[in-house]
C-alpha cells in the first residue's frame, strides 16, 4: 500500500459517514445537500483505491480522471460506474452551487444509490 494505510482507512471512514449523512438528508428531504454527501462518499472512496495503488491527489477533477485511467480502463471498475461518478461530480455541482437549479427527489435517491453501489466496489477492490 505504500505507507497510505492510515490515510486510506481515514478515506473509507469519511466514506461510510457521508453516505450516512446522504441517507439522512434524502429521508429529510434535502436533496441538495444529500447529493453532495453522496458525492464525497464517492469521492473519498476512490481517493481510497488511488491510495492504494499509491497515487495522491486531492483535486475533485483529478481523481475522477485518475479513477477512470487506472480501474475503469483496466476493467476493474465497470464503464457504467465511471459514468456514474462523472454524474455525482455534475450533480453535486447542481446541489453545491446551483442558483436556482435544485436536485430533485428522483436524482437524490439515485446519487445515493450510485454512492453506496461505488463504496462497495471499493471496498471489494481493496479486500482482494
Amino acid at each position: 500500500m505504500g505507507g497510505y494505510e492510515s490515510e486510506i482507512s481515514s478515506n473509507l471512514e469519511r466514506a461510510e459517514t457521508n453516505l450516512q449523512v446522504a441517507r439522512e438528508l434524502l429521508d429529510k428531504g434535502f436533496y441538495d445537500v444529500s447529493a453532495s454527501r453522496a458525492y464525497y462518499t464517492a469521492f473519498y472512496a476512490a481517493s481510497a483505491l488511488l491510495l492504494n495503488e499509491g497515487i495522491d491527489t486531492s483535486k475533485h477533477s483529478g481523481v475522477i480522471a485518475l479513477i477512470h485511467q487506472h480501474f475503469v480502463k483496466s476493467g476493474k471498475i465497470s464503464k457504467e460506474q465511471g459514468r456514474n461518478l462523472n454524474w455525482l461530480f455534475e450533480l453535486r455541482s447542481v446541489g453545491d452551487y446551483g442558483v436556482s437549479l435544485h436536485v430533485t427527489s428522483e436524482d437524490a435517491h439515485r446519487a445515493v444509490d450510485i454512492a453506496k453501489n461505488f463504496f462497495e466496489a471499493t471496498r471489494t477492490l481493496l479486500d482482494s
